[in-house]
């Protein structure tokens, strides 16, 4: 066929801008595509919500694609790998109750899941503020402010744009960017010990595999955090290239937001 370069772009065009208008109210507003990200937003996107996932990068995974070090390999713990058998992910028995599996293998089809259950995936787009309002004297979060992740990489002085949604999921890892943001520009506190950002301690896997799931919740109203973003919200400690509890954190904030949807508290 003889190729037209304009009826290309239109294509693009039509197609992105389509899928962005469809997002401007969601369900579920996932800030950071690594691996507890990933988990929830196929999650619910499996069960019928309207989500949509944003990531700074080119690319979405997270830490998952280098594995350890670029040891492109992962370790997932017993009670977790049923959520890499569900997707597809080859499994291998390592020893004892320690599991292995191809880093990219993970990476790649956990997106792929993701996405082909109806996440709409947004790369190269940065989270620069919420948008907050006050019902009854409570504040809540109800919203996203981006940007082009080049426009912010560059400092250009470029206006936003936002978008609704009725849960955000803080899964930025260990810079927690979307509460740093929320904490610094309001009076506001937080849904932990001190009100604050507790901050991430340093490794200790065992504590911080745990810790991960029980930290998963809602750190703010209408904000959940999870995997290394819940760790460093409520001050525990950090695990390094074991997923087991980024995928099982996943799990669990994806199932708790469902309920709520469902239930129509909120």
């Amino acid at each position: 066929m003889a190729l037209n370069e304009r009826i290309i772009t239109e294509a693009i065009l039509t197609e992105y801008f389509e899928k962005f208008k469809e997002c401007l109210d969601l369900d579920v507003a996932i800030v950071g595509g690594g691996p507890s990200g990933l988990t929830a937003a196929y999650r619910l996107a499996k069960d019928g919500f309207k989500v949509a996932l944003f990531e700074r990068k080119l690319s979405i995974g997270g830490g998952m694609w280098g594995g350890g070090m670029t040891f492109n390999y992962i370790v997932v713990q017993e009670e977790s790998k049923h959520l890499l058998e569900e997707i597809g992910v080859p499994v291998k028995h390592f020893r004892d109750e320690y599991y292995t599996a191809d880093a990219v293998a993970c990476t790649t089809t956990l997106a792929s899941r993701a996405c082909l259950a109806g996440t709409k995936v947004f790369n190269c787009m940065s989270v620069e503020d919420v948008v907050l309002r006050e019902v009854n004297g409570v504040k809540r979060v109800c919203g996203l402010v981006i940007n082009s992740s080049p426009v912010e990489i560059a400092g250009l002085h470029v206006d936003p744009l936002v978008l609704h949604t009725k849960f955000i999921i803080e899964a930025t890892g260990h810079d927690v960017e979307v509460l740093k943001t929320l904490v610094r520009k309001n009076d506001v506190r937080l849904l932990t010990p001190s009100g604050g950002i507790e901050g991430e301690q340093s490794m200790w896997a065992e504590v911080a595999e745990t810790n991960t799931v029980k930290n998963t919740r809602e750190v703010f109203p209408g904000v959940y955090v999870a995997g290394m973003a819940a760790n460093a919200s409520f001050g525990s400690y950090r695990m390094g290239p074991i997923f087991g509890g980024m995928l099982l954190s996943g799990e669990k904030v994806a199932a708790e937001i469902a309920g709520l949807l469902r239930s129509g508290t909120y």
